[in-house]
C-alpha cells in the first residue's frame, strides 16, 4: 500500500489525537485546554489554523471519540461507516496544494475550515484510504494490559501488536522473561 507523505502526516495527527484522550477518569486529558491544543496543531504542522478558542478545543475533543472508534470499530463496514460520517459532517472539498515547502498533495479540508472539520476531513480521509485498501484491521489499540493507545500497524506482516515495541512490548517481555525463571527456579 502507497502512502504518500500528506496520508502519513495525518494517520501520526490522528493517532496522537486519539491517544490525547483519558483512559480512566484518574488519567489526566492530553488536550486539557487550548494552549495544549495550540502545542498540538504545531507539533502536526496543521496548516491553515486560525486563532483557536475554547469551542474549537470541545469541537476537537467531540471528533477525537470519533476517531477513537474507528480503532475500535470490529470490521470494515463499521468503520466505513463511521469515517463517512466525520468526512461528510466536515464539508469536504479536496483541493491540490503545494505550501511549506511541501510538494504537491492533497488538502481535504474547505479553506477557512475550523480546526476540527480541518482534522476530521483530513485525517479521516486517511483512515479512508485504509479501509478501501483492505487494510482497517491495521488500525489497532495496544495490546499491553495497562496500555490501549491506538497505532496504525504499517509492518509488512500485519503482526505489530504493541504501540511501541520498546516500552510496551519490551515491558511485556521482560515480565514474561521473569515469570518463566521465577517458575523455573521453583
Amino acid at each position: 500500500m502507497l502512502i504518500t507523505h500528506d496520508t502519513r502526516c495525518a494517520l501520526d495527527t490522528v493517532v496522537d489525537l486519539v491517544n490525547t484522550a483519558p483512559e480512566d477518569d484518574a488519567t489526566p486529558d492530553g488536550l486539557p485546554d487550548v494552549a495544549a491544543l495550540e502545542v498540538f496543531v504545531q507539533k502536526h504542522e496543521v496548516s491553515e489554523v486560525g486563532v483557536l478558542t475554547e469551542l474549537d478545543l470541545a469541537a476537537v475533543r467531540k471528533i477525537r471519540g470519533r476517531f477513537a472508534a474507528v480503532f475500535a470499530a470490529p470490521d470494515a463496514r463499521s468503520a466505513a461507516g463511521l469515517i463517512n460520517e466525520l468526512i461528510a459532517a466536515a464539508g469536504t472539498t479536496p483541493r491540490l496544494t503545494d505550501h511549506d515547502g511541501y510538494d504537491w498533495h492533497v488538502h481535504y479540508f474547505a479553506p477557512g475550515a475550523s480546526v476540527a472539520d480541518h482534522l476530521a476531513a483530513d485525517c479521516g480521509m486517511a483512515l479512508a484510504f485504509f479501509v478501501v485498501a483492505g487494510e482497517q484491521e491495521r488500525l489497532r489499540r495496544c495490546e499491553a494490559p495497562d496500555c490501549r493507545h491506538a497505532f496504525v500497524d504499517l509492518s509488512r506482516n500485519r503482526s505489530r501488536r504493541y504501540c511501541d515495541s520498546r516500552t510496551c512490548g519490551n515491558r511485556l517481555h521482560v515480565a514474561a522473561y521473569r515469570a518463566r525463571r521465577k517458575e523455573a527456579a521453583g
